[in-house]
């Protein structure tokens, strides 16, 4: 199964609190992507570190081969009991993805995870058993292309006590919800979005609760191809071309000396648009089987800042109102948040002497540094990132 786990998450921090009781870690193997999302105790500082222990130490475990038995028995013994209502000092959930699709989730009193496939809810197969005196549900299947799951904390299903709602949104309406966004959404990072904004506005701005959304999609291996910069001799720029042509998935030029080679080399003419939508930003252009061509160091500064937006958690809707831009910055980081799980750098190594002083070395240019900082950005995102010079 040659396919993708796209995974984000979105959280909201309880009202007056700087800290969220919520933690999700995604975490990947060589053969598996681990999504685990636990809830701490209450709310604040407290829950805060019961959350981040637990989803250190169940990450840690699993990436270590550890297995749901051992991993619940060490969160017994290693995290304290509430003292005054002696109830679990966190829950937790747990999604194991293998690239083969063969998936598990295990569940600890956290809501059920909202499991949608063909368009459709769909129950998964769970078992309950007890570790050490604690109940947990888990299942095994096999997941399939497309596959969405949904995983959230409490906060989640309370949005609207005793305000909008008399008892919160159910399990059911949540899942309702989901599953309409689902369908309008591409990527997890918009659907985890999506639904955390309907908790904000059921909670009317003011969460009662810690409220955090974690979704993992199912989708094919896509790749993306950004050819940026001349190479240093002027005899390679064949061997570009034919590598950044030859290789599968989306083409994306950024700078006007490099789609000037695409043109003379493949013989195809660039055609610019006069569509000035950002007057920071030079305009975008066209180009036969090119899927975007911009300007270059501009466009790359505008779209490593979102990127570095979207790392930092500040996604909002003012976020994506950005990202959905007509300008070359906000499409370029588009496509490699919502629509990259691989990303190939093809970057020339001749220096644009009206980027900096030309008595600087190659790797102090700007342009090299901006390309360095989207590698290493990208990576943290959880994209494969391949990046040849030339």
């Amino acid at each position: 199964m040659n396919v993708s786990i796209d995974a984000s998450y979105k959280s909201l921090n309880k009202h007056h609190e700087e800290l969220c009781g919520d933690k999700v870690e995604i975490l990947k193997t060589e053969n598996s992507s681990i999504m685990i999302l636990a809830d701490g105790m209450g709310s604040g500082v407290k829950a805060n570190i019961l959350a981040t222990l637990t989803s250190k130490i169940l990450g840690t475990m699993f990436l270590n081969g550890a297995g749901i038995d051992d991993c619940v028995e060490t969160i017994v013994k290693t995290l304290p009991v509430c003292q005054v209502r002696q109830v679990a000092y966190s829950t937790f959930s747990i999604l194991q993805i293998s690239h083969n699709g063969e998936a598990y989730l295990v569940e600890f009193d956290n809501p059920c995870c909202v499991f949608i496939r063909d368009g459709k809810l769909t129950n998964l197969p769970f078992k309950e058993r007890t570790i050490e005196n604690k109940t947990i549900r888990e299942c095994r299947f096999q997941a399939i292309l497309n596959d969405c799951f949904i995983l959230m904390s409490d906060g989640v299903i309370h949005a609207g006590v005793g305000q909008l709602l008399n008892f919160g949104w159910t399990w059911q309406s949540m899942a309702d919800y989901a599953l309409a966004a689902a369908k309008e959404t591409l990527s997890s990072l918009r659907l985890a979005a999506v639904l955390t904004k309907a908790c904000d506005d059921l909670y009317m701005q003011i969460p009662g609760d810690d409220t955090t959304v974690a979704v993992a999609r199912i989708t094919n291996m896509k790749v993306l191809n950004l050819f940026t910069g001349p190479p240093l001799k002027k005899e390679d720029d064949e061997l570009l071309i034919h590598d950044f042509m030859n290789a599968p998935g989306k083409r994306i030029i950024c700078g006007g000396t490099s789609a000037n080679i695409v043109s003379r080399i493949l013989d195809i003419p660039i055609i610019t648009s006069l569509n000035y939508t950002d007057p920071a930003l030079p305009p975008t252009a066209t180009m036969k089987n090119m899927d975007l061509v911009t300007e270059g160091v501009l466009t790359l500064s505008r779209a490593l800042a979102l990127l570095k937006h979207y790392l930092d958690g500040i996604v909002d809707e003012f976020f994506f109102e950005e990202l959905d831009k007509e300008n070359g910055g906000s499409q370029v980081a588009k496509l490699i948040i919502e629509d990259c799980s691989v990303l190939n750098l093809y970057v020339g190594r001749a220096i644009n002497e009206a980027h900096q002083n030309p008595g600087l070395p190659f790797d102090l240019s700007i342009r090299m540094h901006l390309v360095e900082q989207i590698r290493d950005t990208a990576k943290k995102m959880g994209k494969e990132v391949i990046l040849k010079y030339y």
